[in-house]
């Protein structure tokens, strides 16, 4: 009795110990009797849209009114760009749309020029007929005059002459006519290749007041900024990075395994808790699923049909909106982390609206 008294002192507390471990292996893996439908991942972050600020045209920076991390509004100026070369280039292509359009207006006036000779032309082709008419005419009135030795021999050579004069002058205003349409024409074609010269310097006079504005670097929008990386004297290209613009907006990405994700919907009410903020806990809800996994998004991606194969989860990022009228949500910032809990049995705040009315 006493060896069986004292086994028992010394089991005990083992299968207590024993009892517990498993206990918390199962709590801890939440695993029955510890299911729940409240799934939490740590692998969440705050986002938002950074956006980085580049000039479009080459030159010195001249002025950097704004500082690190400053508030800034929409159009606020953030950098100024040496413009004397792009001054230089709008008045060049302002003279050359000048040129053209004098060039398009002299050839008006040509136009006007050609069409008064057409209707010269015209005029001499009128009287060149009249003339060929009166000579055709005298002929046939003098004719039998001559054959009846009224009117003498010489009479009938003269009038025989006026008619081949008249008509030789019939057929040259027939070709001055000609030459005149000819001309007109090819003033009327010229035309269109001047006027398309004119539109190609409007549009070089807009492309280079457009780098002329550009060289004025500005807020695109309400936010704060980065780091100031340019500096008064520095030479910057097109697409050099001179700072990153934070607006307001807001969201947390949640990167959840796909043993997680049945039950959530768009919708869903989200509690998340803040590294940054001492752990303080502020709310949202799913408002989108990623339409692939992150690895389908790597550069690299595995493959999976070559050698051993093991099974990962995979994880499907979630993005989260912030419910506004949060104090604490102005104090968050992109790529703080935070701990996500979505109740997977929770209804979605529409059908929750829908429930309530």
């Amino acid at each position: 009795m006493a060896f069986n008294s004292t086994l028992s002192r010394a089991t005990i507390p083992a299968l207590i110990v024993g009892v517990a471990a498993v206990l918390m292996v199962l709590y801890t893996w939440r695993l029955p009797p510890f299911t729940s439908t409240v799934e939490v991942t740590d692998d969440a972050y705050v986002r938002g849209q950074v956006t980085v600020i580049s000039p479009q045209v080459a030159g010195y920076v001249v002025d950097i009114p704004v500082h690190d991390y400053a508030t800034v509004k929409q159009g606020d100026l953030l950098a100024r760009i040496d413009d004397r070369i792009y001054q230089a280039r709008v008045a060049q292509a302002r003279a050359q749309l000048a040129s053209s359009e004098a060039a398009l207006r002299n050839l008006d006036v040509q136009r006007g020029t050609k069409e008064a000779q057409v209707q010269v032309a015209r005029a001499q082709v009128e009287n060149a007929e009249a003339v060929l008419a009166k000579a055709r005419a005298d002929l046939r009135r003098i004719g039998p005059l001559i054959e009846q030795n009224i009117q003498s021999r010489a009479s009938g050579d003269q009038l025989n002459a006026a008619l081949r004069q008249g008509e030789a002058g019939l057929d040259q205003a027939h070709a001055n006519e000609a030459v005149a349409q000819q001309s007109l024409a090819e003033t009327l074609a010229s035309r269109d290749n001047l006027q398309a010269s004119v539109q190609a310097a409007e549009a070089a006079v807009h492309l280079a007041e457009i780098d002329l504005q550009n060289t004025r670097v500005t807020a695109p929008r309400d936010g704060m900024l980065g780091e100031v990386g340019a500096r008064v004297g520095q030479y910057v290209s097109a697409g050099t990075q001179l700072t990153s613009l934070v607006p307001s907006l807001r969201w947390v990405v949640a990167n959840y395994k796909e043993t997680q994700l049945p039950g959530m919907r768009v919708g869903q009410p989200v509690t998340f808790r803040v590294d940054a903020l001492q752990g303080a806990t502020l709310t949202g809800r799913v408002e989108r699923f990623s339409p692939a996994t992150g690895s389908e998004f790597s550069v690299i991606r595995a493959d999976n049909a070559t050698g051993n194969f093991t099974k990962v989860a995979q994880r499907l990022p979630v993005r989260i909106a912030i419910d506004p009228g949060q104090p604490l949500a102005d104090q968050l910032s992109p790529g703080m982390s935070v701990v996500v809990s979505i109740d997977t049995a929770a209804a979605p705040a529409e059908a929750r609206r829908v429930a309530a009315e």
